[in-house]
């Protein structure tokens, strides 16, 4: 699927705010409402959106603290990354999970209230699997930046060629 300035123009749009009538974004973008619409239905229907939700401030619901935390697989057999990945999908506690490059295979990040709370946590997930070596946990001060957009670059950027 090729991505023009008007596709990019109109995710930089949705991306800030997903709940702007079309009207009002095809009017942003240049686009009567017929077109525009059916430019953001492509978009989905391509998997480029891959969905819509509501961005909640965790500490204001409870969730008060944030873990950073590195997990050493015991082998580097792909059985075991894929179980572990699978496992860590049932966590409500985990918000993000990456398989990584380096010294640790994967990094967490975990959102809950309290340090008992995430002693929890780690007791009935993270050392009950028989196939984490070890973990690191580092609990996060305060968060500088953290957002939900993807930078999209120019189209002599390459972008083009990734869809």
């Amino acid at each position: 699927m090729e991505i023009d300035r008007i596709d990019r123009s109109i995710l930089m749009v949705l991306q800030k705010n997903n709940r702007i009538p079309n009207v009002d974004l095809a009017e942003q973008v240049g686009l009567s409402p017929p077109a525009c619409l059916k430019r953001v239905k492509r978009l989905r229907e391509a998997g480029v959106i891959i969905g819509d939700v509501s961005i909640i401030n965790p500490e204001l619901v409870g969730n008060r603290i944030t873990f950073v935390v590195s997990i050493e697989m015991d082998s580097d057999r792909g059985d075991v990354y894929k179980s572990f990945r699978q496992s860590i999908l049932k966590y409500p506690e985990v918000t993000q999970c990456y398989q990584i490059s380096g010294s640790y295979d994967f990094l967490l990040i975990v959102q809950v209230e309290s340090i008992p709370v995430y002693e929890r946590f780690i007791e009935g997930s993270l050392r009950r699997d028989l196939n984490i070596r070890k973990f690191h946990t580092s609990i996060s001060l305060r968060t500088v930046k953290f957002t939900t957009e993807v930078a999209l670059s120019t189209p002599s950027c390459g972008l083009d060629k990734l869809f």
